[in-house]
C-alpha cells in the first residue's frame, strides 16, 4: 500500500512540475516548442546536422517585411507575411544559381526577385516538400503540372532546418516532406523530369554534370 501511494505522489508532483513548467513559458517560448516538435517529427534520424540544429531558435524572419521592395509588397497585399529568407534558386533547365528571397504567407509561398515575383504557389496545391538526409540546404518544392507552374522550386537555403519547418507548418503539408537518399526527380515542366543526385566530398558544391543531372555534394 505504501508503494502504490508513493508511486501515485510522485506522479502527482511530476505532473504538477509539469502544470507549473507550461504555464511559466512564454508566448515566444511557447512557439519555439511547438516548431521544433515538429522539426523532429521530420528530420530526427533522417538528416545529416539535426542534432546540431537543436540548440539553435529559430528566428521568427530573417528579413522582415521593410526589406522588401514596394512593388512586391502591392502585389501580395491583403496576405499575412510570415516569413522571409534569403535563397539561392536554380533553374530548371541550365542550373544556373540565381539570388532571390523565399516568402512564405499565410496561403502561399512565393519566390521573388528584386520587384518582381518569379513564382507564386499556394499552399493548397503543393505536392510535397523534399531534402536530402545529407548535410546540404537543398529544398525541392514540388509543385502540380499545369499551365500556372512553371516547374517544381529548386532552393538551397542557408536555414534548411527553419525554412522546411515554417513552411509544412504554414502549408499544414507536415506529412509531405520527404528525406532523400541518393537521389530525387523534379518536374521541370511541359512533361519533362530532372534527376538531381546527392553525395559526399571535400568541399560543399552544385552543378551540372557531365549527364546533364544536378550534382549536390
Amino acid at each position: 500500500f505504501l508503494m502504490q501511494t508513493s508511486e501515485m505522489l510522485q506522479k502527482i508532483c511530476v505532473r504538477n512540475l509539469v502544470r507549473k513548467y507550461c504555464r511559466g513559458l512564454t508566448a515566444e517560448r511557447k512557439v519555439q516548442l511547438q516548431q521544433k516538435v515538429v522539426t523532429s517529427a521530420v528530420f530526427s534520424g533522417k538528416k545529416e546536422g539535426y542534432l546540431e540544429s537543436l540548440s539553435q531558435p529559430f528566428l521568427e524572419t530573417r528579413l522582415k517585411e521593410n526589406d522588401l521592395n514596394p512593388k512586391v509588397l502591392q502585389l501580395i497585399r491583403g496576405e499575412n507575411i510570415k516569413y522571409v529568407t534569403p535563397v539561392v534558386k536554380y533553374d530548371r533547365n541550365g542550373f544556373k544559381a540565381r539570388e532571390r528571397l523565399l516568402v512564405l504567407t499565410q496561403s502561399s509561398a512565393y519566390v521573388v526577385e528584386m520587384a518582381k515575383i518569379k513564382q507564386k504557389i499556394e499552399y493548397s496545391t503543393l505536392k510535397g516538400i523534399s531534402t536530402s538526409n545529407l548535410s546540404d540546404g537543398i529544398v525541392v518544392i514540388h509543385v502540380p503540372e499545369d499551365n500556372k507552374q512553371k516547374g517544381d522550386v529548386i532552393l538551397q537555403c542557408e536555414h534548411v532546418f527553419e525554412v522546411v519547418t515554417k513552411l509544412c507548418i504554414l502549408a499544414n503539408k507536415q506529412s509531405l516532406v520527404k528525406v532523400v537518399k541518393g537521389s530525387l526527380r523534379f518536374r521541370v515542366g511541359s512533361g519533362k523530369e530532372g534527376t538531381m543526385v546527392f553525395t559526399v566530398g571535400p568541399e560543399p558544391q552544385v552543378f551540372k554534370d557531365k549527364t546533364g543531372q544536378l550534382t549536390v555534394v
